[in-house]
């Protein structure tokens, strides 16, 4: 049975030199990219990104009017504060009507 042997310093350091020259030739072996079609892939990402935004706007309006619908419903909700004087003839009327109910 063979013992396993470590590579040495160089045997890793050639290997690492060709596995990169490897994926440079790779790298150079790929056809160039067709302008028409980096053209048009610009395009369509230009025209997905519009729409992408446009969308994003829209969704924000719409959270901005219920948000503002919400705050008028609130406002609408709310009783309308009353002077000392109409608490105390309110006051007055239901000690008045308890009164008369004895």
């Amino acid at each position: 049975m063979a013992l396993f042997k470590d590579p040495s310093f160089q045997d890793r350091l050639s290997r690492a030199a060709d596995a990169k020259q490897k994926a440079l030739d790779n790298l150079r072996a790929k056809p160039p990219i067709d302008e028409s079609t980096a053209a048009k892939q610009h395009a369509t990402s230009i025209k997905r990104e519009a729409a992408a935004s446009e969308k994003r706007d829209a969704r924000k309006a719409a959270q901005q009017a219920e948000k503002e619908a919400k705050a008028a419903a609130k406002l609408a909700a709310i009783k309308p504060v009353r002077t000392e004087a109409e608490l105390k003839a309110a006051r007055d009327a239901r000690y008045a009507a308890r009164k008369n109910r004895k």
